[in-house]
């Protein structure tokens, strides 16, 4: 009997673990704390954003729930085709150049700017670094930052919930990811041939440069009620990269696109959301009072939709040739 229970117990050991699939299974491996707490939630003092889900596991807490959503994504392999190649995400880093290329900052801002719309980019900006910027933590001492953002296939974001039969979605944002990759790799290179120091920034996986508070201070867009950026011309169906550098710049202006009047009356987002993580009024985040999306309602449910993307697929602005339109709505009526 004795030698029974243990041939059992050792069986059981040697099962497989289940593997999650559902929103229950993945809210189960979530840690004590809450992930509303770690991103500021209901703070009053501003502050440099904390490391958190999509940085290094010994970063923040919520490393186990990262590795299995990052993990059933890795069971379609066209979302691994595009994850797992190197070279889709662009050319290694070179030597900076050891003479230096004089040009006035104007110039070099023209330079940039042609060099990444040549290269994939279909945007492309620049801000001065602010601190807040940097996760807690970390340290970046270039003072310019490039935003870059590229446009994703609508159609092909706009088919969710995905699934692991039906992985369209994500494979497109996995493409676009790569291509932004490329793009500020592309960009450093550029940078460091003409002496002077880049360093690339690509997603989905974070390290030290919070990328959306540069773009909105780039003039990129404006932060939609979905926590997501909405582009004055792409709406929010695009993703972000960057270079950092000390190559003399100018910035660009913010701009208003009208969207922050939109998303005060606008509610498709939030009643699309499966799990209601969409606030329908703005919360004060690390002194700042902003749109925000319940982080232990949403990542539930993005785990087990393969990255769920509803919010931004849904949003009106993400309609192909739509978003000018109605910036310049929103913006003429305040003229009235």
């Amino acid at each position: 009997m004795v030698l029974h229970l243990h041939y059992s117990a050792m069986t059981d050991l040697q099962k497989p673990k289940k593997l999650p699939e559902t929103a229950d299974d993945f809210k189960a491996l979530f840690p004590d704390v809450s992930g509303n707490t770690v991103n500021g939630l209901n703070e009053t003092e501003i502050r440099s954003p904390s490391p958190f889900f999509w940085h290094p596991h010994d970063k923040h807490a919520f490393g186990e729930l990262q590795t299995e959503v990052v993990d059933i994504q890795r069971r379609s392999p066209a979302i691994v085709e595009h994850y797992s190649s190197n070279a889709a995400r662009g050319p290694k880093t070179i030597e900076k150049a050891q003479t230096i290329i004089e040009k006035s900052a104007e110039e070099w801002v023209m330079a940039i700017k042609e060099f990444t719309l040549c290269h994939e980019g279909d945007d492309v900006r620049i801000t001065k670094m602010d601190p807040h910027y940097i996760y807690e933590g970390y340290r970046i001492d270039e003072p310019w930052v490039i935003i870059v953002g590229v446009t994703m296939d609508h159609a092909e974001l706009d088919k969710v919930p995905a699934s692991l039969e039906k992985p369209e979605s994500p494979v497109e944002v996995a493409r676009q990811y790569n291509r932004a990759a490329r793009v500020c790799r592309e960009l450093t290179n550029f940078i460091l041939s003409q002496g002077y120091f880049a360093k690339p920034w690509a997603g989905p996986f974070a390290s030290a440069l919070s990328m959306v508070p540069a773009a909105i201070d780039a003039g990129m867009g404006t932060l939609g009620k979905h926590g997501s950026l909405i582009h004055g011309e792409f709406g929010s169906s695009f993703r972000l990269s960057a270079v950092t550098t000390d190559m003399p710049l100018i910035a660009d202006q913010m701009r208003d696109i009208g969207s922050e009047d939109f998303c005060n009356n606008c509610q498709i987002c939030v009643k699309a959301c499966p799990p209601g993580a969409i606030f329908s009024e703005k919360q004060m985040v690390r002194g700042v009072n902003k749109w925000f999306v319940d982080f232990d309602k949403c990542i539930p449910t993005f785990g087990e939709a393969l990255g769920c993307a509803i919010c931004i697929a849904r949003c009106p602005w993400s309609t192909p040739g739509r978003a000018s339109k109605l910036s310049q709505k929103m913006l003429n009526r305040r003229k009235k």
